[in-house]
């Protein structure tokens, strides 16, 4: 029992926390997250508060209090796709947040599972525009509470049995361990993570999450993430990658994505209406060919990569 909650098993254990299927005091389920650093905290078997080493206590206070108040952030918000926190509090020398029990899968094992049948697309175009829109609807009320998500990937965008599409894990204590703390643990997604978040002066804003969403909507068109913001920063191959899905997907969807993903933050969405108002002119759904030269160069790029596996 923890704050009043049975816990029933562990459902998830990532490097900053671990989240368990509970059963509250009338037997509904919940989920229930701990905050539980795997570079700052240890626990033996058994026990249930956490050993920190004296030189880690200032950063792992620094960690629980950023995720006390993302609990207290989220907790005010109230909307279909950001998932809710109903409770949150203090136990065992940690913190504990208390959400909503969802069903259904991540967006990540539905872009596996459509990529896996080697269709001509991995998911329709009305299927993308409806999923994000949904997901910036709800993104839009996050920002407008003055809160970043920090880590938008398709693990992270939960589709409920009823086709429904929420928003998890919040990142601001993983945020506060990145920038105070020396670890050799990437704090980001790799291929999601806008390249400001790599960069210990990065200006992060609505922006880095725009670059998140537009990864996001590229892995729904490829199947795969795209290349990590450094590998761009080297040599930049989204415009040609792109390019492929041409007459495939439209003019604009394309174009909104390489929006998204300007590795310039000035150069994107500045906040999330901006990219709703494009992201919703379907009326303008033009499909541009492509050439035979282009087709024929393609050709000869499968054949070259295939040669080099």
């Amino acid at each position: 029992m923890v704050g009043g909650y049975r816990i029933v098993k562990r459902l998830a254990a990532g490097g900053f926390g671990v989240v368990y299927l509970c059963e509250d005091s009338e037997h509904r389920l919940v989920a229930l997250k701990e905050y539980l650093p795997a570079s700052l905290a240890e626990r033996a078997s058994g026990e249930l508060t956490p050993t920190v080493k004296p030189e880690k206590q200032p950063l792992y206070r620094l960690g629980l209090k950023s995720f006390f108040e993302e609990g207290r952030s989220l907790a005010q918000i109230s909307h279909p796709s950001v998932v809710s926190v109903l409770n949150f509090f203090r136990e065992n020398e940690t913190v504990y947040m208390v959400m909503n029990y969802l069903q259904g899968d991540t967006l990540q094992d539905f872009i596996i599972t459509a990529r896996d049948l080697k269709g001509d697309k991995v998911f329709r175009e009305s299927t993308i525009r409806s999923l994000f829109d949904e997901i910036l609807r709800g993104l839009r009320i996050v920002h407008q509470y003055k809160m970043l998500h920090l880590d938008i990937k398709p693990a992270n965008v939960f589709i409920t049995n009823d086709n429904k599409a929420v928003l998890l894990d919040f990142g601001a204590a993983r945020e506060v361990l990145s920038k105070e703390g020396n670890f050799t643990r990437p704090m980001y997604t790799p291929g999601f993570a806008a390249p400001e978040m790599y960069r210990r002066d990065g200006v992060l804003g609505p922006w880095t999450d725009t670059y998140a969403i537009g990864a996001c909507i590229y892995a729904c068109m490829q199947g795969y993430p795209p290349n990590d913001a450094p590998q761009r920063t080297d040599k930049d191959r989204l415009a040609l990658s792109l390019s492929r899905l041409r007459s495939v997907y439209s003019d604009n969807l394309i174009e909104v994505t390489e929006w998204c993903m300007a590795l310039d933050p000035l150069s994107r969405p500045q906040s999330v209406f901006a990219l709703q108002k494009e992201l919703s002119r379907e009326t303008e759904r033009r499909y541009t060919k492509l050439s035979f030269s282009e087709r024929l160069k393609m050709q000869l790029d499968g054949v070259k990569a295939a040669a080099k596996a």
